[in-house]
Parts: C-alpha cells; sequence; structure tokens
C-alpha cells in the first residue's frame, strides 16, 4: 500500500508543479523572438497566453492584450481559436490541480483506509492534469511550428517550458503512486473503530 511518506513525497512535487503551471499562465514567455540590429540595439519579443511583450535593449517592457483583435479575424481565426483554447486548457488544468491538492491532503490525513484506496483517486486526477496541460503544449507547438507569424528566429521559451516540466511531474508521481500501492507491504498495525476503543 501507498505510504504517508510517498504521498508526502508526491505532494511536495506536485506543489511544485502547480507552482510552474501558475507561472506559466501569467508569465507572458510562450514564444519569444530576439533580434540584434547592426547598431547593436538588441529587441526582444514574448508572446504570452494572454499578452505579448517587447522591449529595446534593457528598457522596461511594453505589453498588450493577446491575442489582437487583427489576429481574431479573416485568415488568422484559427490561430485566435487556438490560441485562447490553450489559456482555456491551462486554466482549467490549474483548477483541477487545486483539487487534487486538497485530494493530497484529505488522504494524508484520512487514516490508513484513505490511504489504502487513495491512490486511485490521485492517480486519476494526477494524468487528468497532465493530459490537458501535454494538450496545451502540444497546440503551442503546432502553432509555432506551423502558423508563419513564428519565422526563423522565434524559439519556445520559459513558459512553455515550465508547462512541460508540469506535466511531466504529474505523469511520473500518478506512476510512482501507483506502483507503491503494489510494492509496499501494508502499514503496521491497524486502527481501532470508535466502537472498539470505547470497549464495545
Amino acid at each position: 500500500m501507498t505510504r504517508v511518506i510517498v504521498y508526502t513525497a508526491a505532494l511536495a512535487a506536485f506543489i511544485a508543479a502547480t507552482a510552474m503551471t501558475f507561472a506559466a499562465i501569467f508569465i507572458p514567455d510562450w514564444i519569444t523572438w530576439e533580434s540584434t540590429s547592426p547598431s547593436g540595439g538588441h529587441f526582444t519579443k514574448t508572446v504570452g497566453l494572454h499578452r505579448s511583450c517587447s522591449s529595446i535593449d534593457s528598457q522596461k517592457p511594453t505589453c498588450a492584450h493577446f491575442p489582437q483583435y487583427e489576429d481574431c479575424h479573416g485568415t488568422d481565426r484559427y490561430f485566435c481559436s487556438m490560441w485562447r483554447s490553450v489559456g482555456f486548457l491551462m486554466s482549467f488544468a490549474a483548477v483541477f490541480e487545486l483539487a487534487t491538492m486538497v485530494a493530497y491532503v484529505v488522504v494524508i490525513l484520512g487514516g490508513k483506509q484513505k490511504r489504502e484506496t487513495g491512490w486511485k483517486i490521485l492517480g486519476f486526477l494526477l494524468v487528468l492534469v497532465a493530459v490537458v496541460q501535454c494538450a496545451a503544449m502540444a497546440l503551442v507547438a503546432y502553432l509555432f511550428d506551423n502558423d508563419d507569424r513564428f519565422f526563423v528566429g522565434w524559439k519556445l521559451d520559459k513558459s512553455w517550458i515550465l508547462c512541460t516540466i508540469s506535466w511531466s511531474i504529474a505523469i511520473i508521481s500518478a506512476a510512482l503512486i501507483s506502483l507503491s500501492a503494489f510494492v509496499f507491504p501494508p502499514e503496521d498495525g491497524y486502527e481501532l473503530i470508535p466502537s472498539e476503543r470505547h470497549g464495545g
């Protein structure tokens, strides 16, 4: 059966994964383009789920809502729909991550019986989170490879990497928790039911 130490270690890793998910949502750095002018000036443009930012040299970046109106009409409508789908999937994953953290706490504090069966629920939630985030990551990679706006010089950047690490942690945690349920022997001793504690 899965022991407290396994759940606790998996929860610690999952908290880190959840932090990465929220960082990926709010940091506008999924795809980046950098250019240096002949005079030595350095221009950077970053694209996030909801904002796009640009900066020249070391000046403070200026940001605007993304996608813009022109990104969502005409021939670019598919890009707008897919990009907004990525934002929805990441928000959906974040909500499920918070629910999974609550499930972790309930299982850890719920006694031996919950720890014996809780791995099934946690495994399902972790796989669900991983699948949703992996879909978001794959959509961004598809647009990066196929949309004309991302030409030579653009690259997948920090937020995309954070998303990838986050869902990887979730799927590895699901596998290890499920494996531990079959590998580890039952916890020593047993818990008295209320009637036994009070002598009858």
